[in-house]
C-alpha cells in the first residue's frame, strides 16, 4: 500500500508540475491580447481528466465523473453566456460588452471544484493547485483590463455554485454510476486498460 500512495504521489506531482508549470509566462502576455488565458481557464478540467487517466484514485468512476464534467460545464457555460448578453456590461477597455460575467473566471473555478471533489481526498495540494490557477487566471483578466474585478468574483461564484448544484442533483439522479467499481480504465504509459462490471 505505501508504494502505491508513493507512486500515486509521483503521478499527481508530475501532472501538477506540467499543467502549472506554464504559468509564469501569464506575466509576459501583451496587456490587452488574449492567449495563454484561453489555456489556463481549462486547465483544471484538463488536470482532471490527466490525473483519472494516469490511474489516480478519484471519488468516482468515469460514467460519473464525466457525467459531473460535462454537466458542470454546461450548466456553467449556460449561466454565464446568458448574463453576459442579458446584463452586456462594458469591459474596461471598451472592447465590447461581454464584460459581466468572467467567463475564464467560471470555466476555471468551475474545473477547480471538480478537482477538489473528485481529487481532493488524496491530497489537498490538488485542490489549493486547482484553485491557485483559477484565481490567477481571473486575477490576470482584471490586470489586463479585460474585467472589472466584481466581473471575476461573480465568475468564480458561478463556476463554484454551478458544479456544487451539479454533484448535488447527479448524486441523486445517477446513484448507480457513484458506485466504485462499475467501469474503470487506467493507461500505463504503453497501453489504455478498460474493464467494465455489469
Amino acid at each position: 500500500m505505501k508504494l502505491k500512495l508513493t507512486c500515486n504521489m509521483k503521478r499527481i506531482l508530475t501532472t501538477y508540475i506540467i499543467m502549472c508549470g506554464i504559468v509564469p509566462f501569464t506575466m509576459a502576455q501583451q496587456r490587452h491580447g488574449d492567449g495563454l488565458d484561453d489555456i489556463l481557464q481549462y486547465t483544471p478540467y484538463a488536470t482532471v481528466l490527466t490525473l483519472k487517466a494516469c490511474g489516480v484514485d478519484s471519488r468516482n468512476d468515469w460514467p460519473h465523473l464525466a457525467v459531473n464534467t460535462a454537466m458542470s460545464f454546461v450548466m456553467s457555460a449556460g449561466i454565464t453566456y446568458s448574463l453576459k448578453h442579458t446584463v452586456r456590461e462594458w469591459r474596461p477597455d471598451h472592447s465590447d460588452r461581454r464584460s459581466f460575467p468572467s467567463g475564464h473566471a467560471t470555466f476555471a473555478f468551475a474545473g477547480a471544484t471538480v478537482l477538489h471533489h473528485e481529487f481532493g481526498h488524496v491530497s489537498p495540494w490538488i485542490s489549493i493547485g486547482g484553485y491557485s490557477v483559477a484565481t490567477l487566471t481571473a486575477a490576470d483578466r482584471v490586470r489586463r483590463d479585460r474585467h472589472h474585478w466584481y466581473d471575476v468574483a461573480t465568475g468564480a461564484a458561478v463556476g463554484v455554485l454551478s458544479t456544487e448544484l451539479t454533484y448535488f442533483v447527479t448524486d441523486r439522479l445517477f446513484p448507480r454510476l457513484s458506485r466504485k467499481g462499475d467501469m474503470k480504465m487506467a493507461f500505463t504509459g504503453n497501453t489504455l486498460d478498460v474493464s467494465v462490471r455489469f
